[in-house]
């Protein structure tokens, strides 16, 4: 009997540490992951917003004297694919001070809310790794500089800006990622570093993929933790290229798939794979955020193309959300909501307004 109740207890305990660990207004502190609402949490009900179809995670968030509110966050679908090209007219502002019952709008062409630039705060790096090894040298190499040029350009933005920057490597069968153009904002740089490949950069007719994933994964992951550093929030993009299997059997493919899946959350793994003669399972677990085939080499650019508009939208998805508060002290409840056609999401987070003034820059 006493056995019994014991099994019971233990029971009853675990089903009350999961009840309480669900809570619909559970605050998730997962930062930067995309996952949930970062530091903010869901919006309170007497706004009666609805169903969330889009999701802000907060990443951060500051007040500037003499009452400016900055809120940087994450927007994207309920599927986790990232929603970019947000406007600040699609942005509603609720405040809620220590004498509202609930929340007030507040005008956003009277607060001056806009979109402003992230470049102080965000940082976004992506590294294009090219399989170079003599399969694809002797068959689709023009195929190949096209569609890289037409990648970079657009996952680029269209002027330069610090925050985002790219680097490409190459691989063939040597124990080596070799750089091709270190990490630069500047297109120009890039383009011109492909247009130089020839047929002459490897006679290696072996494919080091796997030692590739690995070493890139490092890389990125460098990158991560150098442009994190002072407060900063970053993201990195590694886009993997192969025509072929791993042949060098240098490294395992569960070696190479378990960097990828314990990698910092904030990188992101896309592979491109062409022909007949790839692994499209090992490309799809380590292309883990997305991965496309092309057929032959006439299809490449496309293909390409697919997986560049991927990464733009992933760093265009988060925003530096500004505008002036009309409160003048204590602490306040904000709500934010996004709209986008017939979707909505809406966050809340709080701020202090004590020593706000008239007045915003």
């Amino acid at each position: 009997m006493n056995s019994f109740l014991k099994l019971v207890m233990f029971f009853l305990s675990i089903s009350l540490f999961v009840s309480c660990g669900n809570a619909d207004d559970d605050v998730n502190y997962a930062l930067n992951t995309g996952d949930g609402f970062g530091q903010g949490q869901s919006v309170d009900n007497c706004l009666d917003l609805g169903e969330n179809d889009l999701i802000l995670s907060i990443q951060d968030q500051y007040t500037t004297d003499p009452g400016k509110v900055s809120i940087f966050f994450k927007v994207s679908n309920s599927d986790g694919s990232p929603v970019s090209g947000l406007t600040a007219d699609q942005f509603t502002i609720y405040e809620q001070g220590r004498n509202d019952d609930c929340f007030n709008t507040i005008s956003t062409s009277e607060s001056n809310a806009r979109i402003s630039p992230n470049e102080q705060i965000f940082s976004s790096n992506t590294l294009l790794i090219l399989d170079l090894s003599n399969s694809v040298l002797q068959s689709s190499l023009e195929e190949l500089k096209t569609a890289s040029t037409s990648f970079v350009n657009t996952a680029m933005p269209e002027t330069t800006q610090e925050s985002y920057k790219m680097a490409i490597y190459w691989f063939d069968g040597e124990d080596v990622l070799h750089e091709l153009n270190p990490l630069t904002s500047e297109k120009s740089e890039l383009t011109e570093a492909i247009a130089t490949i020839n047929k002459d950069i490897s006679s290696d007719v072996s494919t080091d993929l796997y030692g590739a994933v690995i070493k890139s994964t490092d890389i990125a992951t460098e990158l991560l933790n150098a442009s994190t550093q002072g407060d900063k929030i970053g993201a990195a993009s590694v886009v993997i290229f192969t025509d072929g299997k791993d042949q060098a059997s240098r490294y395992s493919k569960d070696s190479a798939q378990k960097k990828v899946d314990t990698a910092d959350p904030n990188i992101s793994f896309f592979t491109i794979g062409l022909g007949s003669e790839i692994d499209t399972e090992a490309l799809t677990a380590i292309g883990k955020t997305s991965s496309e085939f092309a057929a032959n080499k006439e299809e490449l650019e496309e293909t390409f193309n697919r997986i560049s508009d991927l990464v733009s939208d992933r760093a265009s998805s988060f925003y530096l959300f500004e505008y002036c508060s009309p409160k003048r002290g204590g602490d306040n409840n904000l709500a934010i909501q996004v709209n986008k056609g017939s979707l909505q999401g809406a966050v809340q987070t709080k701020f202090n307004a004590d020593g706000f003034t008239g007045g915003c820059e």
